[in-house]
């Protein structure tokens, strides 16, 4: 492995790695992919996240970092250009707020929706909803494309999850969380989000999405356990 060469571990599904990979390409960084079987782990990926066993991994200088946001982080303090957060203090703290708030908020209660069935699918779908609210006010506030300001930073690739997948698990559980009247922002950056050519250029194939969640919803609809880790 040369020193300055960059890889990126993944798997195809993974919304934690198409963040990583759309942060990549907006910094012009080059790195070799290497497609991970999550059901049947590697030991190259073994050696290099033994505590967490997970993709994303990023290796840059033979060193290894894991954790998608931490890794946003960290391409972003190595490769200046295009930068993704802000520089003034005050709204780097916010937009790690907002970043936190999709993964933990938005990104976790859309999850629990899919893989729940009846009342606790129910009240995860009013979570979502409840959640995207403030998303979607916190958008009209700032008025512009994205949350970066005129070009994709840190939270939109963050919340990029939203664009692409989300309508996958709403087709796939058969449940309406994103609705373009209640939400006409979230709809603008959406639109705004998918159609940036990194971002369009580099998506998951739907139909192979949807038999993707449809497969795993069904394997874990009574381990809801399990399905927070898929």
């Amino acid at each position: 492995m040369q020193s300055q060469r960059v890889w990126l571990l993944g798997f195809w599904a993974s919304p934690f790695v198409q963040r990583v990979k759309w942060a990549l390409k907006l910094k012009g960084v080059e790195y070799e992919y290497i497609e991970e079987d999550l059901f049947d782990k590697s030991s190259l990926l073994l050696k290099l996240n033994p505590l967490q066993k997970l993709v994303p991994v990023l290796v840059h200088n033979r060193k290894p970092i894991s954790e998608s946001i931490l890794i946003l982080e960290y391409i972003d303090e190595v490769w200046k250009q295009n930068p993704l957060l802000p520089h003034d203090p005050y709204e780097r703290a916010q937009a790690r707020f907002w970043a936190k708030f999709a993964e933990e908020k938005v990104r976790e209660s859309t999850w629990d929706a899919l893989c729940s069935r009846g009342e606790e699918r129910e009240k995860a779908v009013k979570s979502s909803i409840e959640a995207l609210e403030k998303f979607e006010e916190e958008l009209k506030l700032k008025g512009t494309k994205f949350f970066g300001g005129e070009t994709i930073g840190f939270v939109d690739l963050v919340a990029g999850f939203i664009s692409y997948q989300l309508p996958v698990f709403e087709e796939v559980g058969s449940m309406k969380i994103l609705d373009s009247s209640k939400f006409p922002a979230t709809f603008d950056w959406i639109y705004n989000f998918l159609n940036h050519p990194v971002i369009k250029d580099d998506l998951p194939a739907k139909d192979l999405m949807f038999d993707y969640y449809a497969k795993r919803s069904k394997e874990i609809s009574d381990e809801k356990d399990s399905c927070r880790n898929a």
